[in-house]
């Protein structure tokens, strides 16, 4: 693998880490809070499901999640149905595997390429979605804090990534 693609390949799995560790830091009763109309846990199936569609080709074959319904990921919809966290949790496994295995894929040539029927390289897409993503971390980090008082853990590029035994990690 060369050296920009493992970069981003192993910036990903950091990333995705922190993806589930943050899901797993919203509390019970911060779950279906709404922020700017919506509830938390819309906003995390909208971060999930941006990250699922536009991360690898937004305009190739493209399966929604079993339980998705139109307008599930606008978070201007208004109306929703109630997802879980079991739900939420086993999409982001699902995601986090198929962007891992993706970013594990790449070239250094196929970065600069746009994937078929795109208008976008593949690089456009991944930071793209990776500056998408984060606006929507942040947005999760700050709510987590200002309700909870409690900071969820993050790894930045030097910390080890802790093992991912399931459990919320806070920074203590």
């Amino acid at each position: 693998m060369q050296k920009s693609v493992e970069d981003i390949a192993a910036q990903t799995d950091r990333t995705l880490w922190e993806v589930r560790n943050i899901i797993r830091c919203v509390s019970d009763a911060l779950w279906d809070r709404r922020f700017a109309g919506a509830p938390v846990y819309i906003h995390i199936y909208h971060m999930l499901h941006s990250l699922d569609r536009w991360y690898i080709n937004p305009c190739g074959l493209y399966t929604e999640p079993s339980f998705h319904v139109p307008g599930l990921n606008d978070l201007d919809a208004g109306q929703w149905p109630y997802l879980s966290r079991e739900q939420i949790d086993a999409y982001c496994a699902l995601v986090s595997e198929k962007i891992g295995a993706y970013a594990r894929t790449l070239t250094d040539e196929a970065l600069r390429e746009k994937p078929e029927g795109c208008a976008h390289t593949r690089l456009e897409l991944i930071v793209g979605q990776l500056r998408h993503l984060y606006a929507h971390l942040g947005m999760l980090m700050g709510w987590i804090i200002a309700f909870d008082g409690r900071w969820p853990l993050t790894v930045g590029l030097e910390r080890p990534v802790p093992e991912d035994d399931g459990a919320a990690k806070f920074d203590e």
